[in-house]
């Protein structure tokens, strides 16, 4: 089979890639206001309106909408084999914000392409997903290669947790068919010389939560000393789920065993890459790292219960700080839980170290969104045969097997319905990517890489 270049990507791909990049399809998380303002729905019909334009002997493009939920996008490509079940290959238009400055000559919503990199917010976390699948059964169809019936689904609401997605899934339940295998194409990759296989990824919870203490500020020097600091109270309940020397996450219920198949593999990797986990972070030079070997950072980053303050509400900035006691302070807090922690279990634990016996008895409001995290079941023989060969045929190098410490919901979501599917989760975010951070970039071969590998597994199940 002709394998798909980068000229082939630039020529069909490239300049919708570009145009999505363009759109702040933030998600809902991040805009309240997304279904006014209506560029998740902009987002979307670029992506669908590529997809009608494909060259694909038999399928159907659908934008399914729900009363109050975001969009989504599926493309049915019936099978051209005699495979009875079906494939479902799954990315995300949705887009976190910009989060920072970018760094000189770049913008989150303006594309600039630099050598083989193109970068914008979005591109590589998830934008590219939709293009690499229908990219690959196209090249297959082109090259006359069996395939069986296949659903691409593209959602709009994973960088929030998936909020929308369960109901999704139940109105598309009978259209989905007998689901037998399921290909995510929003995970990560360790190096870009080889496709990278998935295993696990934690959960998470998100926590917004605010100490009031006064209805209005007053003059620090009068109140002071008398009402209690909201600051200090939010310290004191931070105390209760995390121990602020080491990190660690003190509640039993956000804590899982790590299999043992697990630490193997993560020895396996460390090995093989040595440092790779602190090699790719930007870490200013003098501090020290969690974690004494590279392989006990890779089970940390993958299988340990962390908390992040990823936000915070009601301190001004230190330009326009005045001598006021502040009335209350929020912070945003993001637990990454195990991926074996029931995530629910997990959010009622946090809910009762946050809101019991308060210090000072000061007010307290939470709102909490929790995601399990997932973990890959055994592979098929099959499967396994066709990854090798994937990564190999993409690559030149056989595949590499590690798990993540983002979230996926889809996986969970669809573990659940679908206990008996078989799992191949993989993607582009690999060093420098920056997912969720500044300068996003989407490395253009490795895209090239992974969509041809996507056609050698659908090939694979095809002949099954």
């Amino acid at each position: 089979m002709t394998a798909l270049s980068l000229a082939d990507f630039e020529r069909d791909a490239l300049d919708t890639l570009t145009r999505y990049g363009t759109i702040p399809c933030l998600s809902p998380m991040f805009d309240d206001e997304w279904a006014n303002h209506g560029h998740l729905d902009a987002a979307v019909a670029l992506l669908a309106d590529w997809a009608r334009a494909r060259r694909l002997a038999d399928f159907d493009v659908q934008v399914h909408h729900l009363e109050g939920r975001t969009p989504l996008l599926t493309i049915t490509v019936e099978a051209t084999g005699a495979s009875s079940g079906t494939a479902v290959l799954y990315g995300h238009l949705d887009k976190q914000p910009p989060l920072g400055d970018w760094s000189e000559g770049l913008d989150p919503f303006i594309p600039v392409r630099r050598g083989d990199r193109l970068y914008a917010r979005g591109v590589a976390d998830d934008g590219y997903s939709t293009f690499s699948a229908l990219l690959a059964l196209e090249s297959m169809e082109a090259n006359g290669t069996p395939h069986s019936r296949c659903v691409v689904l593209i959602e709009a609401s994973e960088e929030s947790g998936s909020p929308d997605l369960e109901a999704h899934l139940d109105a598309l339940t009978d259209h989905l068919g007998i689901v037998e295998l399921m290909i995510c194409l929003d995970s990560g990759a360790l190096t870009y010389d080889r496709l990278w296989v998935t295993t696990s990824l934690r959960g998470v919870l998100n926590v917004e939560l605010t100490v009031r203490v006064l209805a209005r500020g007053q003059h620090s020097g009068s109140a002071s000393g008398v009402v209690p600091s909201s600051f200090r109270v939010l310290r004191q309940l931070l105390d209760r789920v995390e121990d602020s020397t080491t990190g660690e996450v003190l509640l039993d219920e956000l804590r899982a065993d790590i299999p043992e198949e697990h630490i193997r593999a993560a020895e396996a990797v460390a090995s093989e890459f040595g440092d790779v986990i602190a090699r790719e972070l930007p870490v200013l030079a003098g501090v020290e790292l969690m974690g004494s070997t590279p392989h006990e950072q890779i089970l940390r980053r993958n299988w340990y219960p962390t908390l992040s303050i990823v936000g915070m509400g009601g301190i001004p900035e230190p330009a326009i700080a005045g001598n006021v006691l502040r009335p209350s302070t929020t912070a945003v807090l993001s637990f990454r839980l195990p991926p074996s922690v029931n995530s629910e279990r997990a959010a009622n634990a946090v809910l009762r170290a946050l809101t019991t016996d308060v210090p000072s008895s000061a007010e307290v409001t939470l709102t909490m969104h929790p995601a399990d995290g997932w973990v890959a079941p055994p592979l098929a023989p099959w499967l396994s045969e066709a990854l090798e060969s994937a990564s190999i045929e993409a690559f030149g190098r056989p595949p590499a097997f590690t798990g993540e410490g983002g979230s996926i919901p889809f996986l969970a979501s669809l573990a659940k319905r679908y206990p008996a599917v078989q799992f191949v989760a993989t993607g582009v975010l690999g060093p420098d990517s920056n997912a969720h951070g500044i300068d996003e970039m989407l490395d253009l071969p490795t895209a090239v890489g992974v969509t041809n590998a996507v056609t050698t597994l659908l090939s694979a199940y095809a002949a099954k």
